[in-house]
């Protein structure tokens, strides 16, 4: 028997002229290089926006063509975020902070036609610039520079328009949104996001017991608009209504407090580094700030501890963790504390925050252990944890033998080993492999590994995660010289600083005779740990 309801696909059209018409004069505050503050409506967002598409268009990008944006979070990546989608095409964010090898290697993977680059960051562009084939660089004028041919100024190609946009038919499967995982192991993986996903992704983060967004809300996304959709802000802030805060490149402390303050932030997010930072200008100077009341923090990326939850408290505001992946939209989990947990005492309170929480609606997670049964919810049995859901990824881009990363039934391994408890709560407590998270960002300890053994002064290397208090952790590397040879940490470091961002560079390094083995020859890890634990 069929419904009564009209047949209406979930696009992302939809949020855009919902956003236009009913919340016409809410802005869209963007921080620029210089500090001074960009400041547009949502009014004028959308008019832009299909400015923008009119231009795809008339380029002659098609239905399904991928448009990169590199490009900080601010009103002309927003403007992508939603006029690329509009006319058809893909918009492809992509991770700055990756090796610039990497950067040219996704481009040409996802066989972007056109690149939309900030202007402060056309140094990065230049790195790679002679190893990909795009047709053409648009360039956000950001500081007032001349743009040089053959690139097209941003407002330039608006005006370029040759007619008012008109919707073209779209699908709510037609694909909206492209991310690259960072590349832990192997090439990074490029995931598409469809209408429908990123819509529904959208209504579901906005829930109260989930972000809690709504139109009485100010968002500012620390988390960087190149890395996993910002976490969906961009898409869930503009659907409700929201007032939109973007730091641009500045995600210092003092910077971000100064537009908490001005611009009276109810909601923001980003990983544990930005709230170290943030904490300790809080404890530094606790008068200078005036910030609303329980102004709440997502924190995502990796665990905050504890200790970081009950600090933010002090001041008043309210840390919240969640979880997900590039895999995952990426919201899987909120942090927030159901009633039975609310009535228990304080320190069991402060442990299930200290958790990446239950998981949203229209997501189910699960635990396998390694017989493969599924592990019960008793916050002991541990497990990989598995999830499944309309806006979690069912396969990768253009990637051929990527099956061990999905389930016979269809669940995404996420590679996380975790407990659930019985109200739901997921506890991470370890990966299934060794990959250090820093500051919200993978870093491959076999990718530093074959690196460092790159140097011809190095026999061996072996690197393992090290905790870290503001970086969550940090990669400490192992090392073994070749036999009569000397080497020291300050070559080490230069050899690397030539191959990789600095970011991924071991600030700690031990030399020591030879790497504990396995019984099949391969470096264990567990008992390097066990070996370097001091």
């Amino acid at each position: 028997m069929g419904s009564c309801m009209m047949s209406s696909p979930l696009l992302l059209d939809e949020i855009l002229e919902r956003a236009a018409t009913e919340f016409p004069n809410v802005e869209i505050v963007s921080q620029m290089p210089d500090k001074s503050r960009h400041r547009e409506t949502y009014a004028d967002m959308a008019a832009r926006a299909k400015k923008l598409a009119q231009a795809l268009t008339d380029a002659g990008i098609q239905l399904g063509d991928r448009v990169g944006t590199l490009s900080w979070n601010h009103f002309a990546h927003l403007e992508c975020y939603f006029g690329i989608p509009a006319m058809g095409g893909v918009c492809h964010m992509i991770n700055i902070r990756l090796a610039p090898e990497d950067i040219a290697w996704i481009i040409n993977h996802a066989e972007d036609r056109i690149l939309v680059v900030d202007d402060v960051l056309l140094p990065l562009y230049e790195k790679f610039a002679d190893q990909i084939n795009v047709e053409k660089v648009v360039v956000v004028n950001l500081t007032g520079q001349a743009v040089a041919e053959p690139m097209i100024d941003y407002e330039a190609f608006l005006d370029s328009a040759s007619q008012d946009f008109v919707y073209p038919d779209k699908h709510e499967h037609d694909a909206c949104g492209m991310c690259y995982t960072s590349g832990t192991t192997g090439k990074p993986k490029g995931v598409t996001y469809s209408h429908r996903s990123t819509v529904l992704h959208a209504l579901t983060s906005s829930l109260p017991d989930c972000l809690n967004l709504s139109y009485n809300a100010t968002v500012l996304p620390v988390v960087p608009m190149f890395h996993v959709n910002a976490w969906g802000l961009p898409y869930s802030s503009t659907l409700c209504g929201a007032k939109q805060v973007h730091p641009g490149p500045h995600l210092d402390a003092e910077s971000l407090l100064n537009l908490y303050q001005d611009e009276g932030v109810t909601i923001s997010a980003g990983v544990p580094t930005i709230w170290m930072g943030i904490l300790n200008a809080l404890d530094k100077e606790p008068e200078r700030w005036q910030l609303v009341d329980n102004l709440s923090m997502i924190v995502g990326g990796s665990a905050a501890p504890e200790s970081m939850i009950r600090r933010f408290d002090g001041h008043g505001l309210q840390l919240i963790q969640a979880w997900g992946m590039t895999e995952t939209s990426p919201l899987g989990t909120s942090g927030r504390l159901k009633p039975a947990v609310q009535a228990l005492d304080e320190d069991a309170r402060y442990a299930r925050r200290a958790t990446v929480g239950t998981t949203v609606p229209l997501v189910r997670v699960r635990i396998v252990d390694n017989e493969g049964e599924l592990a019960p919810r008793d916050g002991e049995s541990m497990g990989e944890l598995q999830i499944h859901g309309p806006w979690i990824a069912g396969n990768y881009y253009r990637l051929e033998n990527s099956e061990e990363k999905f389930t016979a039934d269809g669940w995404l391994r996420t590679g996380d080993i975790a407990t659930i408890d019985d109200d739901g709560y997921i506890d991470i407590t370890d990966r299934t492999k060794d990959v250090i998270k820093s500051g919200g960002e993978w870093i491959s300890s076999v990718h530093l590994e074959n690196e460092i053994m790159g140097h011809p002064d190095v026999a061996e290397a072996a690197v393992i995660a090290k905790s870290d208090d503001k970086w969550g952790e940090r990669p400490l590397a192992a090392i073994v010289a070749v036999q009569g040879k000397t080497i020291d940490e300050a070559a080490i470091r230069a050899h690397l600083l030539e191959r990789m961002p600095k970011w991924m560079v071991p600030d700690d390094y031990v030399f020591i005779d030879e790497i504990p083995r396995t019984s099949t020859g391969k470096f264990s890890k567990l008992a390097l740990r066990e070996q370097l634990q001091e």
